[in-house]
C-alpha cells in the first residue's frame, strides 16, 4: 500500500519491532514512503510520533498535519541514497556561512551581530578546530579549506534521519555553525533561530513589519523547530 492513502481507511496504527528498526502498521500492514519503501525508522520514540500523526488523521489524509513522517520519507527516499552528496552540499554553507557575513553598519546593527554571532564562531573553532573568518559586507570571501574539510567530515557523521534534521537546521537558518551548534545541543533551538534572525529582526525595528515576510518566517520557525525536535527523537531509544 502506499503511505499516502488518499483517505483513511484504518481503525488503529500501530508501532512493531521490524528487525533493528521500528515500523508502523495501520490495522497490521506497514506504512510505505511515497517511494515505496518500507517506512522503517530507527527509535521506537519516532515510531510512535509517527503513529500518532497517523492516528489523528480524519477523512482525506492531509500530509500537511504529518511532519514526523514527512520527515522520515526525505531521510530514507531522499537523503539516505545521496548521503554524501547532502553532506557535500551542508559542508558548502561554511563558504558563505550567515555568521561570516557583517554589516558595514549602523554601529547598533555591527555591535548585535558580534555580541549574537562571535561565540558561535569561537564555539566552531574551539569544538571541530575550523575557524572561519568574517567580512563586513555580501563581497564572497575564501575561507581555510582545511576548517572546510574538518566541518564535512563532522556533518558527514550524522546518519541519515539525524542529517535530514541537520540539514534543515543549517538551511533554514543560512548556517553551518549555527545548524552544528543547535545539533550538539551547544545552544537551543530557540535561541538558534532567534539568533539567525539578527539582521531581519533590525529591519523590523527600522521599518516596522511586512506581514507576508511575519507569516513566512513563522513558518520557517515552526520547520527550524521541527527539524531540531526530529533530530531529538532520532536520538531517543
Amino acid at each position: 500500500m502506499s503511505g499516502w492513502a488518499a483517505k483513511r481507511f484504518w481503525d488503529n496504527a500501530t508501532v512493531e519491532l521490524a528487525g533493528h528498526a521500528f515500523e508502523v502498521r495501520l490495522d497490521g500492514r506497514p506504512v510505505r514512503t511515497p517511494l515505496k519503501a518500507p517506512l522503517h525508522v530507527p527509535t521506537a520514540k519516532m515510531a510512535e510520533a509517527i503513529a500518532v500523526e497517523w492516528q489523528a488523521q480524519t477523512g482525506l489524509v492531509d500530509p500537511r498535519t504529518m511532519p514526523v513522517t514527512r520527515s522520515a520519507n526525505a531521510a530514507i527516499d531522499k537523503v539516505a541514497p545521496q548521503h554524501e552528496g547532502v553532506c557535500q552540499m551542508l559542508a558548502s554553507y561554511g563558504e558563505t556561512d550567515l555568521l561570516c557575513y557583517r554589516a558595514p553598519g549602523p554601529d547598533t546593527l555591527m555591535a548585535r551581530q558580534s555580541q549574537a554571532w562571535d561565540p558561535l564562531l569561537d564555539w566552531a573553532a574551539d569544538r571541530f578546530t575550523a575557524p572561519l573568518v568574517t567580512t563586513q559586507g555580501v563581497i564572497p570571501i575564501a575561507q581555510d579549506q582545511a576548517s572546510i574539510a574538518i566541518l564535512h567530515h563532522a556533518v558527514s557523521s550524522y546518519r541519515p534521519f539525524s542529517l535530514t534534521a541537520v540539514h534543515d537546521l543549517i538551511t533554514l537558518s543560512g548556517s553551518l555553525i549555527l545548524g552544528l551548534a543547535v545539533a550538539e545541543q551547544w545552544i537551543s533551538a530557540d535561541s538558534g533561530w532567534n539568533l539567525s534572525r539578527i539582521d531581519e529582526d533590525w529591519q523590523v525595528e527600522q521599518w516596522g513589519a511586512d506581514d507576508e515576510a511575519a507569516e513566512m518566517a513563522i513558518t520557517k520557525r515552526d520547520a527550524f523547530l521541527h527539524a531540531a525536535a526530529f533530530l531529538d527523537l532520532s536520538n531517543q531509544a
